[in-house]
């Protein structure tokens, strides 16, 4: 249903009657209020072209997971390889036998560190390039709480001891031993050459 215009009478007549009539809320409209505006025309905007378009062009990269601290044995399989490419393929298989033997079972930060100083430098002095240093996988802890002890302290300490001094300018590469060996409870520690 439309509506029909006013006429200048009826406007006029309006306009006797608002001035007559007794306002509920004095000062609201001291002027009546303004016709509302047209609605504006819609502006028509370009359509943008598809030649350069690339699927996933504008889509947002995953997120980076972050490892703070990955686990031992990865971090030393990403570790370059310093030594023969052929002597180390045979070392990880397990085909090169070890010329000696550090067994830490059992012991304790503070003396498993000290026996392991002596037992590297005592073995590169005496002209050996391949040992074995055997840690343990570690006990499961029985102590449930907020903040994880990672399993197997020995097995997180030896590799960080063997790339410090003083041991760093005698040890070449550490690997994690092949099955034969020990498995993930040792570690393959190659010499360098005494001069």
């Amino acid at each position: 249903m439309t509506r029909r215009k006013l006429t200048a009478d009826e406007i006029d007549l309006w306009q006797e009657v608002v001035k007559k009539a007794e306002r509920l809320h004095p000062g609201a409209h001291s002027v009546p209020p303004a016709l509302p505006l047209p609605k504006p025309k819609p502006t028509r905007h370009p359509v943008p072209r598809i030649d350069n378009f690339e699927i996933g062009s504008h889509s947002r990269q995953k997120p980076v997971k972050h490892d703070l601290k990955p686990a031992i044995t990865d971090r030393l399989f990403k570790a370059p390889v310093q030594m023969d490419q052929k002597a180390f393929a045979r070392m990880k298989r397990g085909k090169l036998r070890p010329e000696g033997k550090l067994d830490l079972h059992g012991m304790r930060v503070d003396s498993a560190h000290p026996a392991l100083i002596r037992f590297i430098l005592s073995a590169q002095a005496s002209g050996k390039r391949l040992v074995l240093v055997v840690t343990g996988k570690g006990k499961d802890r029985d102590e449930p709480g907020p903040i994880p002890t990672p399993r197997g302290v020995l097995r997180h300490q030896v590799p960080q001891w063997l790339v410090l001094a003083p041991l760093a300018q005698a040890v070449l590469q550490v690997t994690p031993a092949h099955v034969s060996h020990g498995g993930a409870g040792a570690y393959y520690v190659y010499l360098r050459r005494t001069r």
